[in-house]
């Protein structure tokens, strides 16, 4: 195995010798253009102690910029000025956590300090940010090979030798995918693909670019060429998976991981991946297997342990959960993922010890960015389950500002988007389209916010024998996505404008794309819900391609739902809910473009408050049933007797008969709630409109 001197990475030489294209020297412009420029160019020329005059002038201007504190700490590295170089790491590191540069540069730091296991840390958390480093790569190989683990030295070296293999503007496009600069990445990757159109790797890239743009059709497009082009090559059918899972397209997700299975089933990689496709198609005795299979090869493994807990979940086996989120810790002991699965259980309770280790890691410095964000939600939990809610709060304080500075969310953006909802989707528009769509009746749409109760209204409506519980179905804003083109919705964007020019067949179309992909998470019953929170913003395009579903609002007091989603680290999404003023402004505006919808759709919404379903449970079953055309069942008031995968934060929750434990809870950390209080406005009082 080659082994570079320590002089080949991370040096001035080094750095002197690179000509390939990376996110560094990308378009680099003359060394005069700007005071950074002039620092990128001194240290690309072996003059450290230029470049770091150059770039702490930059930040006596810019004191975050991220750029000039990376030549920074690069410079003074070089310069063998250590503790000054790790206090620029450590402020970038907080400014920049999930950036594999950063923790690329942390990593030479702690290996020129002679930190060996602290740099081999940093390599792994430089490489699993930003695959395309091949210097973190090759560093990793030369550490495990000094460790004695030949196995893992031997796939950092065969990741770095796929790099070096691949063309340098394909490098270049990798790094700028994984360090967030898309439009780089897209552009670069485009113009290769116009020179060299069947390159696997290039079409591979150009998916995953379209992925995270949320261009899943053209990302689907692409993997699907790519999987034909080379049937054998194991990434892009990965990658194809993933997409086609995206796209809820479960049944052809599931069908990828068997042809991956079936060509080698002893390959631990092809058994999660077929585990956990099985999972999501239902098959959760299939999936267990799988993972018990992978389990049986690497005991040790935190990611399988995590996927059988969470498959244990799904299906109610609460108490095999624990032990697998505890394996999960056992195996990595900083798993802040899994700390945080046992809090999000909602009824588990952590020990003494439990708490104190969390603290503990939470605390570390070394701790990732992303164990400690899990850890200080688990924390918020554990000492709100204590009674101890002011150190309760300031951990969900905390963890909400980490989540909150990686966000790209706006909150202008949103209200700009749905004041142009509002604005485009008239009563005339409606009326003008009456008739049109596809007329059938079978979904059951429940919108909202989430923690609004949205998941006792569904397990209510899927214990009846008419209605097929499903889940948080994606089809709305994928459809919504693929009509505004790539744009946010603005009052000039394509979408929702172009409502008012799409003829009947087209809107009949939509209807029917949306009924054939979501039939797979159907069973035999004429009806099914749809229970993604965030279609509310898209009413009026369910309204015209499904003139007959039904729609119901679930609702929850402000400060009781708002402070929910405060208190809950999401999967995915949901990025207004990562500081008390977001969350505010955002249910503000809910229930403002909820009032509109009512204006302009007249009877075809029915709010359901939770607080009411906790005061009536019958009378507000009742009430649901009929306004969704079904006769009375008892199943639906014994709804914590179905027996059906859960996926959501309430699974345990709805599997237990109704309670007003979560009621008033909020009122607990009302001290500290008053940004909340003020960014609700007048929806702190005006939030209960029966309909």
């Amino acid at each position: 195995m080659h082994r570079p001197s320590k002089e080949a990475i991370g040096s001035p030489n080094a750095l002197r010798r690179q000509q390939i294209v990376t996110p560094e020297t990308a378009a680099r412009p003359a060394a005069d253009a700007d005071p950074l420029a002039q620092a990128r160019h001194l240290l690309q020329a072996g003059r450290p102690a230029e470049a770091d005059a150059a770039a702490a002038a930059v930040l006596a201007e810019r004191p975050d910029d991220t750029e000039a504190l990376y030549v920074q700490a690069v410079a003074r590295r070089f310069l063998k000025h250590y503790d000054e170089a790790a206090a620029v790491l450590a402020k970038l590191k907080m400014l920049s956590p999930q950036s594999g540069r950063v923790h690329q540069e942390d990593g030479h730091l702690r290996r020129d300090r002679g930190d060996a296991a602290g740099a081999l840390t940093a390599y792994e958390r430089a490489t699993a940010a930003n695959p395309g480093l091949m210097a973190a790569w090759r560093e990793q190989a030369r550490l495990f090979a000094a460790a004695g683990q030949t196995g893992r030295a031997r796939w950092a070296e065969q990741q770095a030798e796929r790099l070096a293999a691949l063309p340098r503007e394909l490098v270049s496009v990798t790094s700028f995918l994984h360090e967030g600069k898309l439009g780089k990445a897209e552009t670069l990757c485009r113009h290769f693909l116009q020179r060299h159109p069947h390159h696997i790797e290039a079409m591979r890239l150009l998916a995953e670019i379209g992925e995270r743009f949320n261009a899943l059709d053209e990302a689907e497009f692409l993997l699907e060429s790519a999987a034909e082009f080379d049937p054998d090559n194991t990434q892009v059918r990965l990658d194809y998976i993933k997409v086609l899972r995206k796209r809820q397209k479960v049944d052809a997700a599931l069908a990828q991981a068997r042809i991956l299975y079936d060509r080698d089933p002893d390959n631990p990689v092809f058994q999660s991946s077929l585990g956990i496709e099985s999972q999501i198609a239902g098959d959760t005795d299939t999936a267990l297997a799988m993972f018990d299979k992978v389990l049986a090869k690497v005991p040790d493994d935190p990611v399988t342990w995590m996927s059988k807990g969470h498959a244990l979940k799904t299906v109610g086996r609460t108490d095999e959960a624990v032990t697998a989120y505890r394996a999960a810790y056992t195996a990595k002991p900083d798993h802040g993922d899994a700390f945080w699965s046992l809090a999000n259980l909602k009824t588990y309770r952590f020990t003494d010890a439990e708490m104190a280790r969390m603290a503990a890691l939470e605390a570390d410095p070394e701790t990732g960015w992303s164990d400690r964000v899990h850890l200080g939600f688990a924390l918020g939990k554990a000492h709100e389950d204590a009674g101890a809610y002011e150190t309760s709060f300031q951990y969900y304080d905390r963890a909400n500002a980490l989540k909150r500075a990686q966000s790209k969310y706006r909150i202008d953006h949103m209200d700009e988007e749905l004041a142009a909802q509002a604005a485009v989707c008239t009563a005339e528009l409606f009326e003008s389209r009456a008739g049109q769509g596809d007329p059938a009746p079978d979904p059951i749409f429940i919108v909202g916010l989430p923690r609004a109760g949205s998941t006792l209204i569904e397990q209510i409506l899927a214990s009846h024998s008419a209605v097929d519980g499903t889940m948080e179905l994606a089809s709305i804003l994928s459809l919504s996505h693929g009509l505004r083109k790539r744009q946010r919705i603005t009052a000039d964007s394509p979408y929702p404008r172009v409502l008012h020019d799409l003829p009947a067949d087209r809107l009949a179309e939509l209807g029917r794309a949306y009924l054939d992909e979501t039939r797979v998470h159907r069973g035999s019953a004429p009806f099914f819900t749809d229970k993604m929170p965030n279609n509310f913003r898209h009413l009026g395009l369910i309204a015209l391609i499904l003139p007959n579903a039904k729609i119901i609002d679930a609702r929850r007091h402000p400060m009781a739902c708002c402070f929910s989603g405060f208190k809950q680290l999401f999967a995915e999404g949901q990025e207004f809910t990562y500081g008390l003023e977001r969350v505010g402004r955002y249910y503000r505006g809910y229930v403002d473009l909820m009032d509109h919808w009512d204006r302009v759709l007249p009877g075809r919404i029915l709010r359901v408050q939770h607080e009411d379903v906790v005061a009536d449970l019958e009378g507000q079953v009742r009430r649901l049933l009929d306004f969704c055309g079904l006769p009375f069942e008892t199943a639906c008031v014994d709804f914590h007797k179905t027996r059906r995968a859960v996926r959501t934060a309430s699974s345990e929750q709805v599997r237990q008969p109704i309670n007003t434990d979560g009621l008033e809870a909020w009122q607990r950390f009302e001290p500290w709630l008053d940004p909340l209080k003020q960014a609700l406005g007048p929806a702190l009082t005006d939030y209960r409109r029966d309909r």
